[in-house]
């Protein structure tokens, strides 16, 4: 069965999450670190959409 579909947002803030599979592990270190945020930046820019915070951890991250 489908999931519902997502409820789009008023404000057009969304909270993302993004896992490794089985909880592997994203970023070994701050070389994988900053290379994320230097993507997540220059699409920033290509795509015109605002970013309020991000957090990077181990295995997973949060984008608002």
């Amino acid at each position: 069965m489908p999931r519902a579909a997502r409820i789009k947002s008023k404000s057009g803030i969304y909270h993302i999450i993004m896992r490794g599979i089985n909880r592997q592990t994203l970023f070994e270190d701050e070389e994988d670190c900053a290379k994320f945020i230097q993507t997540l930046q220059k699409y920033k820019e290509i795509c015109e959409y605002n970013e309020y915070t991000y957090w990077l951890m181990g295995n997973h991250l949060h984008l608002q």
